[in-house]
């Protein structure tokens, strides 16, 4: 089973200035079925996590979708600032 916390760590870690201050933490739901990932970081960060539009976010919510595939579950990903 893929690691989906470090496989989106590993992904965000080259666009940040700090990787000191990034995080990709699971948090559980209601649903078994469902996995919401969320990864917190500074605000500068965030932003060119999410990029304009939310092109960045977007590409990494489907590098994460195809992570999981076989996983058969629904995968969420939130971005959060601190």
């Amino acid at each position: 089973m893929v690691d989906l916390e470090k496989t989106l760590y590993d992904l965000c870690k080259p666009l940040v200035d700090d990787a000191k201050s990034l995080s990709v933490k699971t948090m559980t739901t209601t649903n078994e079925n469902e996995v919401s990932l969320y990864v917190y970081a500074s605000s500068d960060d965030i932003a060119r996590l999410i990029g304009r539009k939310g092109i960045m976010a977007s590409s990494l919510r489907q590098m994460i979708a195809i992570a999981a595939r076989n996983m058969k579950s629904h995968i969420s990903v939130k971005f959060e600032a601190y």
